[in-house]
C-alpha cells in the first residue's frame, strides 16, 4: 500500500519560514518525481515545485527564489523549505510521487495545512 505522510504544516508570520516534509512508503522513492502543490480556497491546485529522480527541480513563479525543494532517497522524504512566506502562501499542500513506465503512477498525500498569518 502506497502513502505519502506530509508533516511540518502550521500557522506562521508573514516573513516566516517552514519546513514541510513527506515520507513515502510503498513505492521504490527514487524512481518518481516528487512535487509539492497547493490548493487555497476557492482555487485551483497548483504546482509548487518537483523534483525528478535525477534532481532536475521545476519552480512555479510566484515562489522562486523563496521556497526549495530537495529530495533524500535514503529516508524516502522530500522537503520543502519556504522561506519569506507571505499571506498568498496560504494553503493546503499536498505532496505528489509520480512516476510514467508504460503508463502513469501518480500518488497524493493527504494535504498538510499552511497558515500565513500576523
Amino acid at each position: 500500500q502506497v502513502q505519502l505522510v506530509e508533516s511540518g504544516g502550521g500557522l506562521v508570520q508573514p516573513g516566516g519560514s517552514l519546513r514541510l516534509s513527506c515520507e513515502a512508503s510503498g513505492i521504490i522513492f527514487s524512481l518518481y518525481t516528487m512535487g509539492w502543490y497547493r490548493q487555497a480556497p476557492g482555487k485551483q491546485r497548483e504546482l509548487v515545485a518537483n523534483i525528478n529522480s535525477g534532481g532536475r527541480i521545476n519552480f512555479s513563479g510566484s515562489v522562486k527564489g523563496r521556497f526549495t525543494i530537495s529530495r533524500d532517497n535514503a529516508k524516502n522524504t522530500v522537503y520543502l523549505q519556504m522561506n519569506s512566506l507571505n499571506d498568498e502562501d496560504t494553503a493546503v499542500y499536498y505532496c505528489k510521487a509520480t512516476k510514467y513506465v508504460q503508463r502513469e503512477y501518480v500518488y497524493w498525500g493527504q494535504g498538510t495545512q499552511v497558515t500565513v498569518s500576523s
